[in-house]
């Protein structure tokens, strides 16, 4: 099989490094699995709800006894990206790696949940280019602000509004909203569970739950 990475005219790879071809393909690894591999991207304002969502989606997809693995914002931020701050070029920098290592678990013919702000669309779409037709499905977790700024679970938004948080996405930093998410969750009026639900159906329906 060849590399799933294609280098681009401003990336540079040492001649030194080379791609290895493995004797497992990604087409083994989809068979054993029998399901679609596909990155579901979670994206939404601080206190929507997309890790709860997420992981609901998660528990259900096990249920189902499919292979999935959820990479959470801020797990990742205690160890891959703790390198990170809350800049506008680390936050492209966070998504950028995270993306590429969501390419690897899609690679491996995992679901992979993935629960990031993300709050801009460029880095969402390079994402998206990282992976082939139909492997990644951008799903907006539609929360109003004002119902977020009210749940403010970890506090963050009073600390932004007493400016004592920088950069703090919706308050002093930008949140561009999916133009055209392939699966489009608007919570208002809806419990988590119902939620999940709807995540899954989607998945059932476009065809992700089963090698047909």
């Amino acid at each position: 099989m060849s590399s799933p990475y294609e280098i681009k005219d401003n990336e540079s790879v040492s001649n030194d490094v080379v791609w290895h071809n493995t004797t497992v393909t990604h087409e083994d690894r989809i068979k054993l699995k029998q399901q679609k591999p596909v990155v579901l991207w979670f994206t939404g304002l601080s206190g929507s709800g997309k890790s709860t969502v997420a992981n609901a989606v998660e528990s259900k997809l096990l249920s189902l006894g499919k292979h999935s693995y959820l990479l959470d914002g801020d797990n990742v931020r205690h160890g891959l990206n703790k390198d990170l701050g809350f800049s506008d070029d680390d936050r492209v920098e966070n998504i950028r790696r995270i993306g590429e290592v969501a390419k690897l678990f899609v690679d491996s013919g995992a679901i992979v949940l993935t629960a990031f702000i993300s709050p801009f669309i460029a880095d969402r779409e390079q994402v998206r280019g990282l992976m082939a037709e139909g492997q990644f499905l951008e799903v907006f977790i539609d929360t109003p602000m004002e119902v977020c700024e009210q749940r403010d679970p970890k506090g963050l938004y009073k600390k932004a509004r007493a400016g004592e948080i920088k950069n703090f996405t919706g308050i002093d930093s930008k949140y561009e909203v999916p133009l055209s998410p392939e699966i489009h969750v608007k919570t208002a009026g809806k419990s988590v569970e119902e939620c999940a639900e709807f995540v899954v159906a989607q998945l059932a329906d476009k065809g992700y739950l089963t090698l047909r």
